[in-house]
């Protein structure tokens, strides 16, 4: 494994590159800021929103979110309703597993504080239950199934509520790092950035017995109805930062984990804190690649002038491959496994080309 020479992103991440300098992908995207006109960018954002406000009528939306009830979300919903004075629908895909206290409060404020309308959709558990152990074991993706709905229902919910704009957050390839970092506002082809999609329908369905029946809206759009929405990421038309749209979020109501859990993996307790047992998902990225949300917090934090490189390696060598107890145990309550099971599986799926195992038995990173 090599790394960045200004953060601490490895090499290992799926599709991000590194310069003659070192330099990875998503460094470059970041000091690409400074040669943006965001004064013109601002002018295409509010011509879009011109051009949709009102498009269904004065009494109807104009626009979807799709939102998970997070910090982000919080920032989307603000900036399309308070500040463009948009009349949104939110959407949402919800993961069935156990919430947090502040996951609980953040959905329902989100749609409360800004007076939003707002449709989660809870898939259908049995499914969901199958499918997760099948791609947990074999590819350790076991939120695979969560992931593909949260690409594809908001695009059948704009379609069928007529709102073609469809705003997203972030571009995550341009600005962490990915195979399809490429900077646009266009955010048609995310449905395809591997998260969700990567395994075959037919592969799932033969091999946990589901019918297709079962997995109402898992099958995206066609290409065709895909090209008659216009999603768009907020990322291409202001200058993305977490930890100010943290700061925003908070103003709004947003709960932070402060005083309900402290989590032994993260270096922040304000990003994805919906659900303990879903971040077993984020946490796979470690055995698979290396690293996981403390490296891609503490590289971005580095990017931010938050954090040197140094403490950034630090906060990593505590954290990345501390995975949180309450996970596991939500995680294996919810799919009835033992946690011996659990670590049984995870075992399987260490990359023995960048961990070995020390004397205690532990995998660590080779030197």
């Amino acid at each position: 494994m090599k790394y960045c020479t200004k953060c601490c992103m490895p090499s290992t991440r799926p599709g991000i590159t590194f310069d003659e300098r070192g330099v990875c992908s998503a460094c470059r995207s970041y000091e690409h800021r400074a040669t943006v006109d965001w004064n013109a960018r601002w002018k295409e954002f509010e011509a879009i929103c011109d051009k949709y406000r009102g498009v269904n009528g004065s009494n109807n939306y104009d626009c979807m979110i799709a939102v998970s009830g997070g910090k982000d979300s919080h920032f989307q919903v603000w900036l399309m309703k308070e500040v463009m004075h948009m009349n949104p629908l939110l959407v949402s895909a919800a993961d069935n597993m156990p919430m947090t206290e502040a996951g609980k409060h953040n959905i329902k404020n989100i749609s409360e504080t800004f007076g939003c309308d707002l449709i989660i959709m809870n898939p259908n558990i049995q499914a969901q239950k199958k499918i997760m152990k099948y791609t947990f074991e074999k590819y350790g993706k076991p939120t695979y199934f969560v992931d593909r709905y949260i690409y594809t229902f908001p695009l059948w919910m704009a379609l069928r509520f007529n709102t073609s704009l469809l705003v997203y957050g972030e571009n995550v390839g341009w600005e962490y790092g990915g195979a399809d970092g490429i900077e646009t506002y266009s955010a048609r082809d995310q449905i395809f950035n591997g998260v969700g999609s990567g395994i075959p329908d037919e592969e799932i369905i033969e091999a946990t017995g589901i019918g297709k029946k079962d997995l109402n809206f898992f099958v995206p759009p066609t290409k065709e109805q895909i090209e008659t929405l216009d999603p768009i990421y907020i990322s291409y038309f202001t200058q993305w930062n977490s930890f100010k749209n943290y700061e925003i979020a908070k103003k709004f109501g947003f709960h932070d984990l402060t005083h309900e859990w402290n989590r032994t993996h993260h270096i922040e307790q304000f990003d994805q804190i919906d659900s303990p047992a879903y971040l077993v998902h984020s946490w796979m990225k470690y055995p698979k690649f290396g690293h996981q949300a403390a490296t891609d917090y503490a590289s971005r934090m580095i990017r931010y002038g938050l954090l040197t490189r140094e403490e950034g390696f630090k906060l990593i060598e505590e954290h990345d491959g501390n995975l949180d107890p309450r996970c596991v145990r939500e995680f294996c309550e919810f799919l009835g496994y033992s946690e011996r099971e659990f670590w049984e599986i995870v075992d399987k799926l260490y990359n023995r080309d960048i961990f070995e195992k020390n004397t205690y038995g532990k995998w660590v990173l080779k030197k």
